[in-house]
């Protein structure tokens, strides 16, 4: 037999079987009301910074829960559990994204009609995570400054799947030579419809408006 159509059938079986368990999140979500996204990023981009950040300013006024991936360590959980919000790790070993099962496992073990808002931070990784459907209300990319302004053209599953691109560290902007508007129109030559956020985690440029968009989201939903 011919070894691409084996791999094939077997990629097929793969994707119908997480197809299969995202369902079963989305029906969970949906009875429990709570609004999910899915946080899709290259390794260092500012995910768990930023999220903690988001974190400490919505915590009080929205009950968030929070699904953290990685392919090793718990590291970063441990930085998301100290905001008191509801942490899970999924170490994924050596995949490079998390799956529908995995999330659909978590659930479980949250209190999910307590939960308005749950974010899943995918493993490091603009390739993987944006094939795979986990059920999410949206998918959210972020893109740091440090990376380029062409990686929505050179990525452009990651960036055409998602409702929101958030442009991080812009404090460094003065050091970089870095071109805001050209990287901005990189993402809508793939994506028309995406909404550009400009964020530091570290100034807190943009966190205002990333977090009204959240809870505009949460509202709609």
């Amino acid at each position: 037999m011919n070894k691409s159509i084996q791999i094939l059938k077997t990629e097929a079986k793969i994707l119908q079987a997480n197809e299969f368990y995202a369902d079963k999140v989305r029906d969970m979500l949906s009875k429990s009301n709570t609004y999910c996204v899915n946080l899709i990023s290259s390794p260092g981009s500012g995910k768990t910074t930023l999220l903690v950040n988001t974190l400490h300013q919505i915590s009080d006024a929205i009950a968030c829960a929070v699904i953290e991936g990685d392919q090793q360590t718990s590291n970063d959980a441990r930085r998301i559990s100290k905001t008191g919000v509801p942490v899970i790790q999924v170490n994924t070993l050596q995949s490079c994204h998390l799956n529908a099962d995995q999330i659909l496992t978590c659930l479980n073990e949250l209190p999910l009609h307590d939960i308005d808002l749950l974010i899943i931070e995918n493993v490091g990784n603009l390739v993987c995570p944006a094939s795979v459907d986990l059920g999410e209300n949206e998918k959210i990319v972020l893109l740091s400054i440090t990376e380029g302004e062409d990686k929505p053209e050179k990525y452009p599953l990651a960036f055409s799947e998602a409702n929101a691109m958030l442009l991080t560290k812009i404090d460094l902007l003065p050091h970089l030579k870095f071109d805001i508007a050209q990287c901005e129109k990189s993402a809508r030559s793939v994506n028309g419809n995406i909404e550009i956020i400009q964020t530091s985690s570290f100034e807190s440029n943009g966190l205002d408006k990333w977090i009204q968009w959240l809870k505009n989201r949460i509202r709609a939903k």
